[in-house]
């Protein structure tokens, strides 16, 4: 923990310990004197619990990787899907750069090329039927919407 945190924890500790004593040792009749108390004692939880805030805010592990290839929902990825997500950024990167410039790009045989799939170059043809257009669809909704497109 780093020298600010440590001190405020003792300086709010000691302020918590002398207000506790200002509050119960002062003698009865004083009216001043419990108050003052109270409010160090009250300062002092004040900077007890900013301090430990501010050591937990602070507070972070060392996680391998880079922070943007993990996710925020709690997993992470391994160290060596990290590095194939990596690399493979890294090729994309290589190849659009070599394509805005007008150059072929070039494959190079390595470990990079065997973790990941090769993916077919087009889509496969589309076999459904195109969906209708808006107005078919409005009419058959105005005539009760029984029919089936």
């Amino acid at each position: 923990m780093p020298l600010p945190y440590g001190a405020l924890l003792l300086l709010g500790v000691l302020l918590m310990g002398a207000g506790g004593l200002v509050a119960l040792c002062a003698p009865l009749p004083s009216f001043y004197a419990p108050v003052m108390g109270l409010s160090l004692g009250m300062g002092g939880v004040g900077l007890l619990v900013s301090g430990l805030c501010m050591a937990m805010k602070n507070l972070q592990a060392a996680v391998p990787g880079h922070f943007l290839l993990h996710p925020r929902t709690g997993t992470r990825f391994s160290p060596q899907q990290s590095l194939a997500i990596q690399r493979r950024l890294d090729r994309i990167r290589r190849e659009m750069s070599t394509d805005s410039v007008g150059g072929a790009p070039e494959r190079e045989a390595g470990p990079e090329t065997a973790l990941e799939p090769v993916l077919p170059s087009t889509p496969p043809p589309w076999t459904m039927e195109p969906p209708p257009s808006y107005d078919a669809v409005m009419k058959i909704q105005e005539n009760g919407g029984g029919e089936q497109l």
